[in-house]
């Protein structure tokens, strides 16, 4: 586990950009797997392959290059590695950016989506404030993006899952 773990940082210290982006596309796939397999109960025969690579997509091509450039504007908006920092970063993060993200991603998901705004928005404001308030603090700012999508990988399994309901 360690050698994966250094081979990663230094593919991050020689292409941040791309690996983030591609962290975020995978771990969002690997919510669509979760989804499918833990919580639909799919089995390997049944599973939604197209399914799960359109929620990749998602990732690739929208989560990570969207939220990966935001992080990279709340450091500079926001500077230092204080836990005030860490606070005031969440509070800019919660109350400017996921609002409009969220509104975003679920027009780009729309077809997916059973849950109402409602219920995504209340979804959302439990989980990510300490997620962020902690992602701030303690993450440098080329590991963040990779951090939330991993935690994302829970919510992004129960979206799927919730999106794919007949």
């Amino acid at each position: 586990m360690a050698g994966l773990w250094r081979s990663y940082q230094a593919l991050m210290a020689r292409h941040p950009w791309t690996v983030q982006i591609v962290t975020a596309g995978s771990l969002v796939g690997v919510g669509d797997v979760i989804s499918q397999q833990v919580i639909e109960r799919r089995g390997l025969a049944q599973h939604d392959a197209r399914r799960t690579a359109k929620m990749m997509s998602i990732g690739f091509f929208f989560v990570g290059p969207v939220v990966g450039s935001w992080y990279k504007v709340l450091d500079r908006l926001v500077t230092g590695g204080s836990k005030s920092a860490a606070i005031k970063k969440m509070l800019i993060d919660q109350l400017c950016f996921a609002p409009c993200f969220l509104g975003a991603f679920l027009s780009l998901s729309g077809v997916l989506n059973g849950l109402s705004v409602e219920q995504n928005v209340a979804k959302l404001r439990r989980l990510w404030p300490p997620v962020q308030i902690a992602n701030f603090y303690f993450i440098p700012l080329h590991h963040r993006l990779a951090v939330v999508q991993v935690v994302a990988v829970a919510w992004n399994s129960y979206l799927t899952w919730k999106a794919n309901i007949v």
